[in-house]
């Protein structure tokens, strides 16, 4: 019996290979960018450093829009009387450019910078315990959190650099931390932290995470009873739910690279705080364990602007 015929497929045309010109990061490239050029690679990186120096935290500043680019252009747009879609027009871009400062700087690597000792941390909390201080993997991740930037990005921003003293690299201008005394902070489970002065007015914006489903963020008023920088990590693993069951309870040691990273800011919800991170990169994308986590740059910015007694706001948005 002959069998059913399988239809002719048709030929496609052929088409030629583009080459897709990878995205310019270097100084000239970010400082001139131009509206036309908005929504991808030098024009993003430039409106996430206005947005940072305006003081609408984009998190960790990579070059690329997302959920915390979003949220910022949203917190700037409602402070600055504008539609808060979070979404980059024309009209915004231009508002942004207010601010002619350079977006990006030459800055020269010193010795300090790649002192060290640069080590990698295990993940393992008890493997943790036992190093003295949880300090950087390499000198790329310390100026990447010095300049609030993915060490990722801030290569490309730099090829062929050696990361060795005296080398004069390229480095979002970003160096200058809001002033003020915050009357509240507000946290919402969308992902932001807001800080606000007497007068009802955002001093601070930051991308946050904020609790989970097994974890969830406490809502309701609570107060800060206190700021700890370079904070010990007191880990007890029965207050983990996925915790190692071999774990038991230890000391981790401080340095950026600590679970709650370079500063915890106490809520009086008992074993919750504000606090920072060993990964950036996570923060406003990834859950947490019910505690709110920052940057690190944004943890210690933050500190300074509140005290013993601020009020701390958890909601919904």
């Amino acid at each position: 019996m002959a069998g059913i015929a399988e239809p002719a497929q048709k030929k496609r045309p052929a088409t030629r290979s583009r080459t897709v010109e990878p995205a310019k990061f270097d100084a000239a490239a970010v400082n001139n960018a131009q509206w036309t050029h908005a929504g991808k690679g030098a024009a993003i990186l430039r409106a996430q450093i206005l947005l940072a120096r305006a003081h609408f935290s984009p998190g960790e500043i990579d070059g690329s829009t997302g959920a915390n680019f979003e949220r910022a252009l949203q917190g700037w747009q409602s402070a600055n009387n504008m539609e808060p879609t979070g979404k980059l027009d024309e009209a915004g871009w231009q508002a942004l450019n207010a601010d002619t400062a350079p977006a990006v700087v030459p800055y020269r690597i010193s010795e300090k910078d790649v002192a060290g000792p640069f080590v990698e941390i295990p993940t393992d909390m008890m493997e943790q315990a036992r190093l003295e201080h949880l300090g950087y993997a390499s000198a790329e991740e310390a100026l990447g959190e010095m300049f609030h930037v993915s060490p990722v990005l801030l290569k490309k921003m730099n090829p062929g650099a050696a990361w060795t003293a005296g080398e004069e690299i390229t480095v979002p201008n970003v160096l200058s931390p809001a002033t003020g005394k915050a009357v509240r902070v507000v946290v919402t489970k969308a992902g932001t932290l807001t800080a606000y002065d007497a007068a009802g007015k955002p001093i601070a914006q930051y991308p946050c995470s904020s609790g989970s489903e097994h974890d969830p963020l406490p809502l309701g008023d609570w107060k800060i009873t206190g700021v700890y920088r370079n904070p010990v990590f007191h880990y007890n693993p029965e207050l983990f739910w996925d915790a190692d069951p071999s774990h038991a309870k230890t000391k981790i040691p401080p340095g950026p690279n600590n679970p709650v990273g370079v500063v915890w800011i106490d809520l009086s919800k008992e074993h919750y705080g504000i606090h920072g991170t060993p990964i950036p990169g996570t923060v406003g994308h990834t859950q947490s364990h019910g505690c709110i986590r920052l940057t690190n740059w944004d943890a210690t910015e933050l500190a300074g602007l509140v005290s013993k007694g601020t009020p701390a706001i958890l909601t919904e948005k």
